[in-house]
């Protein structure tokens, strides 16, 4: 993340995103595929990093080997995206809300206190000793005899797919394909993310 300012001075926490260019690769349609949508690629890859069938579709769409692939089902109406054209980052506009989707940084096996907030049974009352962090009781008696499913307990934290939605873009820089968008967005820095405009 980073921050810019706005006409008033006030400092804005941020995120810059490069958004293209990305290459149609593919064309769905309900007749040929049995849906409709639109595949794009992002991010130029080696030569060495792609298999032939692979080169053979990004070929085929004059395009250089890309590293990612999505498809997309939802279009704006009356959307005429043909097969090799380019995305830039002009389609989105200043002001508007956009979702960011991306896979959260992974945070390894984690307690109930950091994990679900949990208070922990501290050193205040009834002679503990060694239990300072300890999730407590997780039974049910003797029904149903069982942890019930769903129970917050120790586990991996983060590595998941999460969606910011009503992200407003700040900011576009065409040259260099760059969208500043408020707040944050899930993921490390260098990580892929997905905007899902609506129009």
């Amino acid at each position: 993340m980073t921050s810019i300012y706005d006409d008033n001075g006030k400092s804005i926490p941020c995120t810059v995103i490069q958004a293209g260019p990305c290459v149609v690769t593919q064309i769905r349609t309900r007749e040929t595929d049995g849906y409709d949508a639109i595949q794009l690629a992002f991010d130029d890859a080696k030569d060495k990093h792609v298999n032939k069938p692979m080169k053979g579709h990004f070929a085929k769409a004059g395009a250089s080997p890309k590293r990612i692939l999505r498809e997309f089902t939802r279009f704006e109406a009356g959307h005429q995206k043909k097969f090799g054209d380019v995305l830039q980052v002009n389609v989105f506009i200043e002001g508007e809300y956009v979702d960011v989707v991306g896979t959260s940084k992974g945070k390894g096996f984690q307690g109930v206190i950091t994990r679900h907030n949990f208070s922990g049974v501290g050193d205040s009352t009834h002679g503990q000793h060694n239990r300072l962090r300890a999730p407590g009781s997780i039974g049910a008696s003797s029904y149903p005899s069982r942890v019930t499913k769903g129970m917050r307990m120790a586990g991996q934290t983060g590595n998941e797919r999460v969606k910011m939605i009503n992200l407003q873009v700040l900011k576009i820089i065409p040259e260099k394909n760059l969208i500043i968008v408020k707040g944050a967005v899930p993921g490390a820095n260098g990580s892929y993310v997905i905007i899902e405009r609506w129009s």
